[in-house]
């Protein structure tokens, strides 16, 4: 308790002076492996651990409000933005939602000018395939590529320094469904991807690509016999109810689990110590559950598996027989607690179903499940064997209208990654606060088609906050500070060693927020609804900046009725102090307007 009371010190509940607070609340720490260069953002989380704190601390909590535009960027398309960019040396990486064209921007130049773009060609098959838009959440730099997904199910590498491909790896066929909109992760010399398409049926899975030649290494399915899930002898689940052969086929109907989905859309973390990956999977198919009696192993789950072989270590199942599609594909942050004593290497995962988990990550054993936002579908998760208390009134039957689900489809918080900050030991995340209206209709397969049957109508729980901003506690499982939103957080979350949060709401604010006090410090209204993950980097001026994508989409749309939901539209923000540049200042005239940035108008011609 002494953590709280330094905490409630600094906010003034006690009178106190703010300078007394300079400790950690809960402990936590993080290991900042691959340990970048501090100015640099090489990876959408920056990290292995997932955390997306920022070493930087030029813009703190005594300036942010000088906040400026310091220049922006548009690539042209309307679908969703949820990626970050990324910083190398003096380069800016961009990769834009479908048709998915990659840009290089010079840094160092007034403006930054277009180096180069590369377009993928991205077969529009996919855009009719997609099931909530045409989106791209993050691309990875390694080894002087450029890595990211393509909507039509490939994997391309392009040369950093010239936009040349250098490899593209075929990794499903989109006619039957399959979509990427994964960011892809790189880990020593693999890349490792996975797959969309839980609403149409397909089979989830995660594969290792090897990074020189994108050659396929391994693939693990997230449904099917052992062999197919890559679950060996060394396969040790914690409780006892996710032991067993072949569970990803014996826990379905006859021949269902063929098409029960699984897939693996969400972020992957690792931890170098035990090579170990963690990563989560997606909702059951069909989403009707009364077609799909039991417990529809290995979905809405997390699998710990080994980098090298694919093998799986243990894995969880955060809701068994999925009836509301609450999926298991949110972020695993890796930290380090002190828990009963002890310190504990442990993953931090704000699930759809509304309960944020604190697990041990070595042997899958949940240590806090505690609700971070409203939801009413369950009484709670059962310590001791890891299943939620679900209500039997709030299960769905088809053709009839069950009211008030809280959460809807969407969750309490959807893939939008939380953020850590070491000198507070708190995660911070944007949440939802929706309920939904349910009715199920029985459905049958087809291939490349949605396997769906869920019919929702969704509304802000308390009839006028669709979300908020939340600090959170993962020691002791409990929320310390919200910030409401009238729309949707559904924006990524920034933390950086100035003490200063960064995120966006759908209706278009950026903001600046205190990491201890959660006081607003500073927003900006832009042109679009924020979707995308904020970031932040040095410049080759010394500077420090911060980047953030605008354009609505994605499942933000579910609310494009409500007054006040802004038009679609991608643009990059760049913001620095005063809105200082190396292209800002009196007389500034010096343009870049070069045949690569025509090249690129031309390439979005007609491909929106």
């Amino acid at each position: 308790m002494a953590a709280y009371a330094a905490y409630n010190i600094y906010t003034g509940a006690t009178g106190r002076p703010v300078q007394q607070q300079l400790r950690s609340i809960t402990g936590a720490a993080a290991d900042y492996a691959p340990n970048d260069p501090a100015g640099e953002w090489r990876s959408p989380a920056r990290d292995y651990a997932n955390t997306r704190y920022s070493p930087l601390a030029q813009i703190n909590r005594s300036n942010v409000a000088r906040l400026k535009v310091a220049w922006s960027f548009s690539d042209g398309t309307l679908y969703g933005h949820e990626g970050a960019p990324l910083v190398v040396g003096n380069t800016m990486y961009v990769v834009s939602p479908y048709p998915n064209v990659a840009y290089a921007l010079d840094l160092s130049k007034p403006g930054a000018p277009i180096k180069w773009s590369y377009d993928a060609k991205t077969s529009p098959i996919a855009i009719g395939k997609a099931c909530c838009d045409a989106v791209l959440r993050g691309w990875a730099y390694a080894d002087g590529k450029l890595i990211f997904n393509l909507l039509d199910a490939h994997t391309v590498a392009v040369d950093a320094n010239t936009g040349k491909e250098l490899w593209r790896t075929k990794m499903a066929n989109v006619e039957h469904g399959v979509t990427m909109t994964m960011a892809a992760f790189v880990a020593g010399n693999k890349v490792f991807v996975g797959n969309s398409g839980g609403e149409m049926g397909v089979s989830g899975w995660l594969a290792a690509l090897d990074l020189n030649s994108g050659k396929e290494l391994w693939r693990a399915y997230g449904i099917g016999n052992d062999q197919q899930a890559r679950l060996g002898s060394d396969f040790q689940p914690f409780y006892s109810w996710m032991r067993g052969k072949d569970l990803g086929v014996r826990t379905w109907p006859a021949g269902m689990w063929k098409t029960g989905a699984a897939a693996t859309w969400g972020f992957v973390s690792y931890d170098p110590k035990t090579n170990l990956l963690y990563y989560g999977t997606s909702n059951p198919g069909p989403r009707v559950p009364s077609q799909r009696p039991g417990d529809n192993l290995w979905t809405s789950a997390v699998f710990a598996r080994d980098a090298n072989s694919g093998m799986a270590k243990w894995a969880y199942q955060y809701t068994p027989h999925d009836e509301w599609d609450y999926d298991g594909v949110n972020e695993h942050m890796l930290l380090n607690i002190p828990w009963q004593g002890q310190r504990r290497d442990v993953l931090v995962h704000f699930d759809r179903n509304g309960f944020a988990y604190t697990i041990d990550r070595r042997s899958g054993q949940v240590l806090v499940a505690d609700q971070y936002a409203y939801q009413n579908w369950s009484n709670g998760v059962d310590l001791r064997t890891g299943r939620p208390i679900v209500k039997p009134e709030m299960e769905p039957k088809p053709g009839q209208t069950l009211k008030r689900v809280c959460p809807p489809d969407i969750g309490t918080k959807d893939w939008q990654p939380s953020a850590f900050n070491p000198h507070t030991g708190l995660v911070y995340t944007g949440i939802f606060n929706i309920c939904m209206d349910l009715t199920d209709h029985v459905v049958s397969y087809i291939a490349g088609t949605p396997y769906d049957g869920m019919e929702m109508k969704r509304y802000p729980a308390d009839g006028k906050h669709w979300g908020g901003f939340i600090a959170w506690d993962p020691v002791r499982g409990r929320k310390l500070w919200e910030i409401p939103e009238k729309f949707m957080v559904m924006s990524g979350t920034l933390s950086t060693a100035g003490d200063v949060l960064f995120y966006g709401t759908v209706d278009g604010w950026f903001r600046a927020v205190d990491a201890w006090t959660g006081k607003v410090l500073w927003s900006q209204k832009l042109s679009s609804g924020i979707i995308g993950q904020p970031m932040t980097y040095t410049g080759p001026d010394g500077r420090q900046y911060v980047a953030i994508y605008t354009g609505v989409g994605g499942a933000a749309m579910v609310s494009a009725d409500t007054p006040g939901f802004p038009a679609r539209g991608g643009a990059l923000y760049v913001f620095s102090l005063d809105g200082q540049s190396p292209g800002s200042g009196a007389g500034m005239l010096e343009t870049e307007a070069n045949a690569a940035a025509s090249q690129a108008d031309v390439t979005q011609k007609g491909r929106h």
